[in-house]
Protein backbone atom coordinates (compact mmCIF):
# COMPACT_ATOMS: atom_id res chain seq x y z
CA UNK A 1 0.00 0.00 0.00
CA UNK A 2 1.43 3.40 -1.00
CA UNK A 3 2.06 6.20 1.49
CA UNK A 4 -0.52 8.35 -0.31
CA UNK A 5 -3.26 5.76 0.26
CA UNK A 6 -2.18 5.38 3.89
CA UNK A 7 -2.34 9.18 4.30
CA UNK A 8 -5.84 9.19 2.78
CA UNK A 9 -6.96 6.53 5.28
CA UNK A 10 -5.56 8.55 8.19
CA UNK A 11 -7.30 11.68 6.86
CA UNK A 12 -10.57 9.75 6.77
CA UNK A 13 -10.09 9.24 10.50
CA UNK A 14 -9.47 12.97 10.96
CA UNK A 15 -12.63 13.86 9.02
CA UNK A 16 -14.75 11.45 11.05
CA UNK A 17 -13.23 12.78 14.29
CA UNK A 18 -13.81 16.46 13.47
CA UNK A 19 -17.38 15.71 12.37
CA UNK A 20 -18.07 13.68 15.52
CA UNK A 21 -16.73 16.50 17.67
CA UNK A 22 -19.13 19.00 16.08
CA UNK A 23 -22.14 16.70 16.58
CA UNK A 24 -21.16 15.97 20.19
CA UNK A 25 -20.59 19.68 20.87
CA UNK A 26 -24.10 20.51 19.70
CA UNK A 27 -25.58 17.69 21.76
CA UNK A 28 -24.11 18.85 25.09
CA UNK A 29 -24.58 22.59 24.41
CA UNK A 30 -28.21 22.28 25.49
CA UNK A 31 -27.11 21.59 29.09
CA UNK A 32 -23.55 22.96 29.36
CA UNK A 33 -21.97 26.26 28.32
CA UNK A 34 -18.73 26.35 26.33
CA UNK A 35 -16.55 26.87 29.42
CA UNK A 36 -18.05 23.83 31.10
CA UNK A 37 -17.55 21.75 27.96
CA UNK A 38 -13.89 22.81 27.87
CA UNK A 39 -13.46 22.05 31.58
CA UNK A 40 -14.70 18.47 31.39
CA UNK A 41 -13.06 17.83 28.01
CA UNK A 42 -9.69 19.02 29.35
CA UNK A 43 -9.95 16.98 32.56
CA UNK A 44 -10.52 13.85 30.50
CA UNK A 45 -7.60 14.96 28.31
CA UNK A 46 -5.30 15.12 31.36
CA UNK A 47 -6.13 11.50 32.18
CA UNK A 48 -5.56 10.38 28.58
CA UNK A 49 -2.26 12.27 28.15
CA UNK A 50 -0.82 11.11 31.48
CA UNK A 51 -1.90 7.52 30.85
CA UNK A 52 -0.25 7.47 27.42
CA UNK A 53 2.87 9.24 28.75
CA UNK A 54 3.16 6.67 31.55
CA UNK A 55 2.71 3.76 29.14
CA UNK A 56 5.20 5.26 26.64
CA UNK A 57 7.61 6.30 29.44
CA UNK A 58 7.74 9.92 28.26
CA UNK A 59 6.71 11.65 31.51
CA UNK A 60 10.31 12.83 32.03
CA UNK A 61 9.90 14.97 28.90
CA UNK A 62 7.54 17.32 30.78
CA UNK A 63 9.59 20.40 31.72
CA UNK A 64 8.85 23.90 33.05
CA UNK A 65 11.35 25.84 30.94
CA UNK A 66 8.85 27.45 28.56
CA UNK A 67 5.84 28.20 30.75
CA UNK A 68 5.21 31.69 29.23
CA UNK A 69 5.06 30.22 25.71
CA UNK A 70 2.79 27.39 26.87
CA UNK A 71 0.56 29.99 28.53
CA UNK A 72 0.25 32.13 25.38
CA UNK A 73 -0.35 29.04 23.26
CA UNK A 74 -3.12 27.77 25.49
CA UNK A 75 -4.83 31.14 25.94
CA UNK A 76 -5.07 31.33 22.13
CA UNK A 77 -6.35 27.77 21.82
CA UNK A 78 -8.79 28.09 24.72
CA UNK A 79 -10.29 31.25 23.21
CA UNK A 80 -10.49 29.67 19.74
CA UNK A 81 -12.05 26.44 20.99
CA UNK A 82 -14.69 28.23 23.06
CA UNK A 83 -15.61 30.44 20.10
CA UNK A 84 -15.80 27.31 17.90
CA UNK A 85 -18.11 25.50 20.31
CA UNK A 86 -20.34 28.58 20.44
CA UNK A 87 -20.36 28.97 16.65
CA UNK A 88 -21.50 25.39 15.94
CA UNK A 89 -24.64 26.07 17.99
CA UNK A 90 -25.74 29.28 16.25
CA UNK A 91 -24.83 28.99 12.53
CA UNK A 92 -24.86 26.09 10.04
CA UNK A 93 -22.02 23.61 10.54
CA UNK A 94 -20.81 24.07 6.94
CA UNK A 95 -20.24 27.80 7.58
CA UNK A 96 -18.22 27.04 10.71
CA UNK A 97 -16.01 24.53 8.88
CA UNK A 98 -15.56 26.83 5.87
CA UNK A 99 -14.39 29.69 8.09
CA UNK A 100 -12.19 27.28 10.07
CA UNK A 101 -10.27 26.58 6.86
CA UNK A 102 -8.93 30.17 7.05
CA UNK A 103 -6.62 29.04 9.88
CA UNK A 104 -3.52 28.58 7.63
CA UNK A 105 -4.08 32.06 6.18
CA UNK A 106 -4.07 33.64 9.64
CA UNK A 107 -0.90 31.66 10.38
CA UNK A 108 0.68 33.33 7.36
CA UNK A 109 -0.09 36.76 8.82
CA UNK A 110 0.90 35.88 12.41
CA UNK A 111 4.14 34.01 11.61
CA UNK A 112 6.24 37.16 10.94
CA UNK A 113 5.25 38.52 14.37
CA UNK A 114 5.78 35.33 16.41
CA UNK A 115 8.28 33.27 14.40
CA UNK A 116 10.13 35.98 12.49
CA UNK A 117 9.24 34.39 9.14
CA UNK A 118 9.25 36.54 6.03
CA UNK A 119 5.94 37.68 4.52
CA UNK A 120 6.46 36.98 0.80
CA UNK A 121 4.32 38.41 -2.04
CA UNK A 122 2.82 34.96 -2.68
CA UNK A 123 1.87 34.62 0.97
CA UNK A 124 0.17 38.00 0.84
CA UNK A 125 -1.69 36.96 -2.33
CA UNK A 126 -2.78 33.69 -0.70
CA UNK A 127 -4.10 35.62 2.31
CA UNK A 128 -6.02 38.05 0.06
CA UNK A 129 -7.63 35.19 -1.88
CA UNK A 130 -8.63 33.57 1.38
CA UNK A 131 -10.08 36.85 2.66
CA UNK A 132 -12.17 37.09 -0.50
CA UNK A 133 -13.49 33.62 0.35
CA UNK A 134 -14.44 34.82 3.84
CA UNK A 135 -16.45 37.66 2.30
CA UNK A 136 -18.29 35.22 0.02
CA UNK A 137 -19.11 32.85 2.91
CA UNK A 138 -20.29 35.57 5.30
CA UNK A 139 -21.63 38.13 2.78
CA UNK A 140 -21.47 40.85 5.46
CA UNK A 141 -24.58 42.99 5.24
CA UNK A 142 -27.38 43.88 7.66
CA UNK A 143 -29.56 41.19 6.05
CA UNK A 144 -27.15 38.25 5.87
CA UNK A 145 -24.53 38.78 8.58
CA UNK A 146 -24.78 36.65 11.72
CA UNK A 147 -22.80 37.03 14.95
CA UNK A 148 -21.87 33.34 14.77
CA UNK A 149 -19.96 34.02 11.56
CA UNK A 150 -17.79 36.54 13.41
CA UNK A 151 -17.13 34.12 16.28
CA UNK A 152 -16.24 31.33 13.80
CA UNK A 153 -13.74 33.64 12.06
CA UNK A 154 -12.30 34.68 15.44
CA UNK A 155 -12.05 31.00 16.39
CA UNK A 156 -9.82 30.43 13.36
CA UNK A 157 -7.60 33.32 14.49
CA UNK A 158 -7.37 31.75 17.96
CA UNK A 159 -6.40 28.40 16.44
CA UNK A 160 -3.83 30.16 14.24
CA UNK A 161 -2.26 31.78 17.30
CA UNK A 162 -2.12 28.38 18.93
CA UNK A 163 -0.48 26.92 15.81
CA UNK A 164 2.34 29.49 15.60
CA UNK A 165 3.12 29.21 19.31
CA UNK A 166 3.07 25.42 18.95
CA UNK A 167 5.56 25.71 16.11
CA UNK A 168 7.87 27.68 18.39
CA UNK A 169 7.45 25.19 21.21
CA UNK A 170 8.30 22.22 18.97
CA UNK A 171 11.80 23.67 18.55
CA UNK A 172 12.58 22.69 22.16
CA UNK A 173 9.62 20.70 23.57
CA UNK A 174 8.21 17.24 22.90
CA UNK A 175 4.61 16.41 22.01
CA UNK A 176 4.09 14.93 25.48
CA UNK A 177 5.15 18.18 27.14
CA UNK A 178 2.97 20.32 24.84
CA UNK A 179 -0.11 18.12 25.31
CA UNK A 180 0.41 18.00 29.09
CA UNK A 181 0.29 21.78 29.41
CA UNK A 182 -2.54 21.94 26.87
CA UNK A 183 -4.81 19.79 29.01
CA UNK A 184 -3.70 21.04 32.44
CA UNK A 185 -3.79 24.75 31.62
CA UNK A 186 -7.09 24.51 29.81
CA UNK A 187 -8.58 22.58 32.72
CA UNK A 188 -7.61 25.54 34.93
CA UNK A 189 -8.97 28.08 32.42
CA UNK A 190 -12.21 26.12 32.16
CA UNK A 191 -12.59 25.91 35.93
CA UNK A 192 -12.02 29.65 36.37
CA UNK A 193 -14.31 30.73 33.51
CA UNK A 194 -17.06 28.21 34.25
CA UNK A 195 -17.03 28.99 37.95
CA UNK A 196 -16.80 32.77 37.77
CA UNK A 197 -20.59 33.01 38.19
CA UNK A 198 -20.51 30.56 41.10
CA UNK A 199 -22.45 27.91 39.19
CA UNK A 200 -20.76 24.99 37.41
CA UNK A 201 -23.26 22.57 35.91
CA UNK A 202 -22.47 18.89 36.22
CA UNK A 203 -22.95 16.74 33.11
CA UNK A 204 -25.92 14.43 33.14
CA UNK A 205 -25.48 10.70 32.68
CA UNK A 206 -26.60 11.15 29.07
CA UNK A 207 -23.97 13.87 28.45
CA UNK A 208 -20.89 12.03 29.71
CA UNK A 209 -20.54 9.86 26.56
CA UNK A 210 -20.75 13.02 24.40
CA UNK A 211 -18.07 14.76 26.50
CA UNK A 212 -15.89 11.68 26.28
CA UNK A 213 -16.36 11.70 22.51
CA UNK A 214 -15.35 15.39 22.33
CA UNK A 215 -12.17 14.73 24.35
CA UNK A 216 -11.15 11.62 22.40
CA UNK A 217 -12.17 12.96 18.97
CA UNK A 218 -10.20 16.17 19.46
CA UNK A 219 -6.98 14.32 20.29
CA UNK A 220 -7.58 11.64 17.64
CA UNK A 221 -8.31 14.18 14.88
CA UNK A 222 -4.99 15.95 15.34
CA UNK A 223 -3.12 12.66 15.68
CA UNK A 224 -4.61 11.44 12.38
CA UNK A 225 -3.82 14.74 10.66
CA UNK A 226 -0.22 14.78 11.92
CA UNK A 227 0.29 11.14 10.91
CA UNK A 228 -1.09 11.80 7.42
CA UNK A 229 1.27 14.76 6.98
CA UNK A 230 4.19 12.54 7.97
CA UNK A 231 3.30 10.12 5.15
CA UNK A 232 2.41 12.47 2.31
CA UNK A 233 3.09 16.10 1.38
CA UNK A 234 0.68 18.84 2.39
CA UNK A 235 -0.23 19.27 -1.29
CA UNK A 236 -1.78 15.78 -1.12
CA UNK A 237 -3.23 15.92 2.40
CA UNK A 238 -4.82 19.37 2.09
CA UNK A 239 -7.35 18.45 -0.65
CA UNK A 240 -8.38 15.36 1.38
CA UNK A 241 -8.90 17.50 4.49
CA UNK A 242 -11.11 19.80 2.42
CA UNK A 243 -13.58 16.90 2.12
CA UNK A 244 -14.64 17.81 5.67
CA UNK A 245 -16.78 20.61 4.24
CA UNK A 246 -19.17 18.58 2.04
CA UNK A 247 -19.30 15.86 4.72
CA UNK A 248 -20.37 18.28 7.45
CA UNK A 249 -22.77 20.02 5.04
CA UNK A 250 -24.52 16.70 4.37
CA UNK A 251 -24.58 15.92 8.11
CA UNK A 252 -26.08 19.35 8.79
CA UNK A 253 -28.74 18.80 6.14
CA UNK A 254 -29.70 15.27 7.26
CA UNK A 255 -29.43 15.68 11.05
CA UNK A 256 -30.25 19.35 11.62
CA UNK A 257 -32.24 20.22 8.49
CA UNK A 258 -29.71 22.91 7.47
CA UNK A 259 -29.95 24.22 3.91
CA UNK A 260 -27.04 23.69 1.52
CA UNK A 261 -25.82 27.24 0.82
CA UNK A 262 -23.94 27.46 -2.52
CA UNK A 263 -22.15 30.63 -1.37
CA UNK A 264 -20.50 28.62 1.42
CA UNK A 265 -19.00 26.21 -1.13
CA UNK A 266 -17.89 29.01 -3.50
CA UNK A 267 -16.26 30.90 -0.64
CA UNK A 268 -14.68 27.72 0.71
CA UNK A 269 -13.16 27.02 -2.71
CA UNK A 270 -11.54 30.47 -2.63
CA UNK A 271 -10.25 29.84 0.90
CA UNK A 272 -8.91 26.46 -0.22
CA UNK A 273 -7.31 28.12 -3.27
CA UNK A 274 -5.47 30.60 -1.05
CA UNK A 275 -4.26 27.80 1.22
CA UNK A 276 -3.18 25.62 -1.67
CA UNK A 277 -1.30 28.50 -3.35
CA UNK A 278 0.70 29.02 -0.17
CA UNK A 279 1.46 25.28 0.19
CA UNK A 280 2.46 25.06 -3.49
CA UNK A 281 4.80 28.04 -3.21
CA UNK A 282 6.41 26.66 -0.04
CA UNK A 283 7.02 23.22 -1.58
CA UNK A 284 8.66 24.87 -4.61
CA UNK A 285 10.77 27.14 -2.43
CA UNK A 286 12.16 24.44 -0.11
CA UNK A 287 14.01 22.43 -2.82
CA UNK A 288 15.44 25.71 -4.12
CA UNK A 289 16.75 26.61 -0.65
CA UNK A 290 18.26 23.13 -0.31
CA UNK A 291 20.01 23.55 -3.68
CA UNK A 292 21.39 26.95 -2.67
CA UNK A 293 22.85 25.42 0.51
Amino acid sequence: MSDTIKAAIWMTGAIVSFTSMAIAGRAVSLDLDTFEIMLYRSLIGVVIVMSVATFARTRRQITARNIPLHLMRNISHFAGQNLWFYSITVIPLAQVFALEFTLPLWVILLSPLVLGERLTPLRVLAALIGFAGILVVTRPSPDTFQFGQLTAALAAIGFAGSAVFTRRLTRTETITCILFYLTVMQSAFGLICAGIDGDIALPTAANWPWIGLIACAGLLAHFCLTTALSMAPATVVMPIDFARLPVIAIVGMLVYNEALDPFVFVGALLIFGGNYLNIWSETRRQPQIATEK
